[in-house]
């Protein structure tokens, strides 16, 4: 079985709100799902994002695959590190090792 975290649409016409859930990929994209970790509202100034952070590394650790859009969230809020700092903190480990 395939796990994703994904948006769920929620609200009315033109006026998005969307749960970050995990779910299975078979289902569809506002159906049902595994667990609901958090919500994003884009149309607030700035634009909210709470994410249980801890709900959000577990599902991650188990294998759950996040869909480009929650990537980008996860990133702003530092769940996912960025390869780039991930590599550079790397570098820098490895020359503090040889040093």
């Amino acid at each position: 079985m395939a796990v994703k975290i994904r948006l769920k649409r929620m609200g009315a016409k033109k006026r998005p709100f969307y749960r970050v859930v995990v779910a299975d990929s078979r289902m569809p994209r506002d159906g049902r799902f595994i667990e609901e970790i958090g919500y994003y509202n884009p149309l607030t100034d700035p634009i909210e994002v709470k994410i249980n952070e801890e709900k959000a590394a577990d599902w991650l650790k188990k294998g759950a695959i996040p869909t480009d859009t929650v990537k980008y969230l996860f990133k702003n809020i530092g769940i996912l590190a960025d390869k780039k700092t991930v590599n550079q903190q790397s570098e820098s480990q490895q020359s503090e090792n040889e040093a």
